[in-house]
């Protein structure tokens, strides 16, 4: 019988451990499955609460299905029948120019335009930046072929200038990564740019070239949101459905067999086996130590790293070298009547050069169904990032003060809100930065020298929900064998 230790409970060990039961049942394989968490809760960052009517989401509010992993998930759990799709109607977002909400031009997928008219209409940019835009259209091919890393805000210069990058790529991308474009690694984050420029030489012409092969995605602008998934009940539901089966496992040939899940076990170091034939050694906080055949580290890397330090400070020094962001989620009510905006839309992103404290803003009752009672309306804002990490330092009253102005300056918001839930996460989003996968590719080879031992997270190869579940089955896979 194998003795397996996941340690950490977020959407990754969830996956993990859930795919390691898959895996017994297939090979009849018996396993003795330990989870490790240190807080009270799973599920990491994805959590959904509900208060007076309201549907919250503290986390991530969705996940997408261009990424096959998380819907091949759900499909095996059973729950497909309770996904939703986002709100067919108002599928477009904002930017903020100069104080006011501009719709992002229809096509403009996060770097350049698809579509020839919007873009030329929008008023997002100046005629200049317009036409430095344009000349992308004639600029040759970098030297190295797009192969080589280059961070987002040097590649967007390059292609299609300062304009584009202050106006369009920051916030678009920031709202997402919320990273500084300065160092964020466009070969670990969107390297299907990197892919156009090699291929079609020019942006605008790839993504035109594209557009014309998914006509179904015209009057889409911004983000893909067709794409955009979740469920009727918010994105827990997916972490109680994953925690229900774990709970329930009984290990082929052996109904004693069942899964052990730990809460508020926080873990203090990891001993390597002196031989092949011994076990790993987990020692708590609490002195506690547990013995395992394999241990999946399903932890941000900078909390793998001390538990590593004695055992593999190799491995340990390079996991340090991730470095992460800190942000804030503040969930507003309101009455409908108090927001003078028709929000037809899912939100806003906010360019850094605008000087706001808001770096985005989702319209969740918008967005998704039932988030909201009939005649209000649910606003998500989001703050810090690694661009304005000084907002972190503000205690929760400041925070909510001025999110509160600059959403009634942007959104003619007249009255308080309902109330407001403020979700710090502090160093939960990782920064791929220029030269990551370089650095991910030596953290996989020292791995490999450590048999019995994986990595799981969202601080290698994704940061979304079906980035987490296949990182997480890609470790299960690699302890079965």
């Amino acid at each position: 019988m194998k003795r397996i230790a996941i340690i950490g409970g977020g959407i990754s060990g969830l996956a993990a451990a859930h795919r390691l039961i898959e895996l017994s049942k297939i090979n009849q394989q018996p396993i003795h499955l330990t989870l490790l968490e240190a807080s009270g809760q799973l599920g990491g960052t994805i959590q959904t609460d509900e208060r007076d009517g309201f549907l919250i989401e503290r986390g991530p509010d969705s996940f997408i299905s261009e990424k096959p992993e998380a819907l091949a998930l759900i499909n095996r759990l059973g729950i497909e029948s309770r996904l939703i799709q986002t709100n067919e109607q108002y599928r477009r977002s904002f930017i903020v120019n100069k104080g006011h909400l501009i719709p992002v031009p229809e096509g403009f997928q996060l770097l350049a335009p698809s579509r020839f008219w919007p873009f030329i209409t929008t008023n997002i940019f100046s005629l200049s930046g317009k036409l430095r835009m344009a000349a992308d259209l004639i600029l040759p091919r970098k030297d190295a072929n797009g192969r080589d890393d280059e961070s987002l805000a040097s590649f967007v210069r390059r292609r299609l200038g300062r304009e584009a990058l202050e106006r369009m790529a920051q916030p678009m991308v920031g709202g997402i990564y919320t990273a500084d474009p300065e160092v964020l690694s466009l070969r670990a984050t969107l390297p299907r740019f990197l892919e156009m420029e090699r291929v079609h030489r020019s942006l605008i012409l790839g993504m035109w070239r594209q557009s014309r092969s998914t006509r179904n995605q015209t009057g889409v602008s911004g983000a893909r949101y067709s794409l955009f998934l979740s469920f009727d009940k918010g994105t827990q539901v997916l972490v109680d459905e994953l925690q229900r089966r774990i709970a329930d496992f009984r290990s082929p040939l052996s109904d004693r067999l069942r899964t052990e899940v730990r809460m508020n076990t926080k873990v203090r170091r990891l001993e390597q086996p002196s031989s092949e034939s011994s076990p790993w050694t987990i020692v708590t906080v609490n002195g506690e130590t547990i013995e395992a055949d394999a241990v999946c580290l399903a932890l941000p890397s900078y909390v793998a790293s001390p538990l590593l330090q004695h055992t593999a400070p190799k491995l340990s020094s390079q996991l340090s070298q991730i470095n992460f962001a800190s942000t804030a989620t503040i969930n507003l009510a309101f009455r409908r009547l108090d927001i003078n905006h028709k929000l037809d839309g899912f939100g806003f992103v906010v360019p850094l050069i605008e000087k706001r404290s808001l770096i985005a803003c989702t319209f969740s009752s918008v967005k998704f169904p039932g988030r909201a009672p009939q005649d209000h309306v649910l606003l998500r804002a989001f703050v810090g990032g690694a661009l304005q990490s000084e907002m972190l330092e503000l205690d929760d009253n400041e925070i909510v003060n001025r999110v509160e102005s600059d959403l009634r300056r942007l959104l003619g918001v007249t009255g308080k809100p309902l109330f407001v839930e403020v979700s710090r996460w502090t160093n939960a989003m990782p920064q791929y930065e220029v030269g990551h996968l370089e650095r991910v590719s030596n953290i996989d080879l020292l791995v490999s020298q450590l048999p019995g031992l994986a990595l799981a997270g969202n601080s290698y190869r994704g940061a979304g929900i079906p980035d987490c579940v296949k990182s997480g089955e890609r470790a299960a896979k690699c302890l079965m064998e």
